[in-house]
Order: structure tokens, then C-alpha cells, then sequence
């Protein structure tokens, strides 16, 4: 039985729906513009128009789904302008957390950061091009929590989870081109590991450059990417 299609406690029904949904639209199953028929969506996922509905309001909150009046939804509409802007704003954002968390962090922050550089570096030995993505996706998204998590603020870290749900139909882009590309992946490993020694000396000049640095090497990526595919 596909997944999808699994029941689902009730009272977790809305959540469920949430999930799917969004995943679906992040990895493109939706494509930009696109208008999502609760028909299709009742099909797919097997649930009612209750969870669905509550599902698409979540996700209209998060600017990745569109509420036309007395027409439905639709799949928000992706361009270069706002990829520029989300991640400039994550990068602004980062940098001042990481500022905060290099003067607020104590040991076991540093020891999360270490253990979750760890966990990541070891990813490429997962076998399987579709576990390779979502486990390094999440090992990749842990990293940056640990050290984000220093800052102890959080509203902050809240504004941060917010502009990381916007920003991630832009960064699934760049995750699909560059997951499965040794470079890249060494790239990566290169500029965690320049990242951890900076916070690990207490640098927070250089921590907070080098996050914003870090967080902005995917636009150009992204941008020839959407431009590839038609999404500007």
C-alpha cells in the first residue's frame, strides 16, 4: 500500500495532509501556478476536506500555496527576486544568530555541533541515490540547528524556521543538482569544517562572515537552474 494512502489517526489527519502536501510541493510533484483540485487531493492522499483544507491554509501562511478567492488554490509562484530575497534575509539572519551563539553557547553546544559534523560527514555511505538525499538533507539541516540552537532566543530561531520553510522549493533545487556530485558534497565538508573551527574559537566575526558566505553559495545555482527549467 503506498504510503500516502495509509490511514492516519484522526486527530493526526490534519498534519498529515500538512506534510504530504508540502513535500510534494517542494520536490515539484506541484509545479509553480499550478491549481491544486481538491478532487486530486482527496484521491492522493486519501483523506477528507477538512484536513485538506486545514493543510492548505498551513501552507498558504508559509507562502508556498496561494488562496484565490471563490476559485480554490494554487502552487505560490516561484521567481528570481524572491530566491534573491529569502536567502539574503536568511543570511542577515544567520549571521546575527551565529553571533549570539558564539557568546551564548556553552560545552554542550559545542559538542552537538561537533557530533552533528560527525553524523554528516558520513553520509556519503549511505547506499541509494534516494536515501543519499533526504539523509543527507536531514543530517545537513541538524548541523545547522545545533548551531543555530546556541543563540538561546526563541523568537529568532522561530523567524529562522519560517524562512527556511519559504526558501525550501529553492533549496531543493540546488539539493537535487549537487547531492550526488563528490565535489560538491567535498565543497560542503570544506566549509563546515572552516564553519566549526571558527565557533570553536569563539570567533564570531569570522563565524558569522563565513555563515553568510555559506548560505548564499547556492543562489547563482538556483538561479541558472529555474532559469533552466522555465520557472523564471
Amino acid at each position: 500500500m503506498n504510503t500516502l494512502t495509509q490511514p492516519a489517526p484522526r486527530q493526526n489527519l490534519g498534519i498529515s495532509a500538512y506534510a504530504w502536501l508540502k513535500r510534494d510541493i517542494i520536490r515539484g510533484v506541484y509545479p509553480p501556478g499550478e491549481k491544486l483540485l481538491m478532487s486530486h487531493l482527496k484521491e492522493r492522499y486519501g483523506l477528507g476536506i477538512g484536513p485538506l483544507r486545514e493543510a492548505l491554509s498551513q501552507l498558504v501562511a508559509e507562502r508556498l500555496v496561494v488562496a484565490i478567492s471563490q476559485r480554490g488554490y494554487r502552487v505560490a509562484p516561484m521567481s528570481v527576486a524572491e530566491l534573491e530575497d529569502i536567502y539574503d534575509a536568511r543570511s542577515h539572519l544567520e549571521g546575527l544568530i551565529v553571533e549570539l551563539a558564539v557568546r551564548r553557547g556553552d560545552d554542550a553546544w559545542e559538542a552537538d555541533i561537533l557530533a552533528k559534523q560527525h553524523t554528516l560527514a558520513k553520509v556519503e555511505k549511505v547506499s541509494g541515490p534516494d536515501d543519499m538525499l533526504d539523509v543527507w538533507d536531514e543530517r545537513h539541516k541538524a548541523f545547522h540547528s545545533a548551531i543555530a540552537g546556541g543563540c538561546n532566543s526563541p523568537q529568532l530561531l522561530q523567524v529562522r524556521e519560517s524562512l527556511f520553510d519559504q526558501v525550501e522549493r529553492y533549496r531543493h533545487l540546488w539539493l537535487c543538482e549537487t547531492v550526488f556530485s563528490a565535489e560538491a558534497l567535498e565543497t560542503k565538508r570544506r566549509e563546515h569544517a572552516a564553519l566549526v573551527e571558527a565557533l570553536l574559537d569563539r570567533d564570531a566575526f569570522k563565524a558569522s562572515f563565513l555563515m553568510r558566505e555559506h548560505l548564499l553559495t547556492p543562489v547563482p545555482i538556483i538561479r541558472q537552474l529555474m532559469e533552466k527549467r522555465g520557472l523564471v
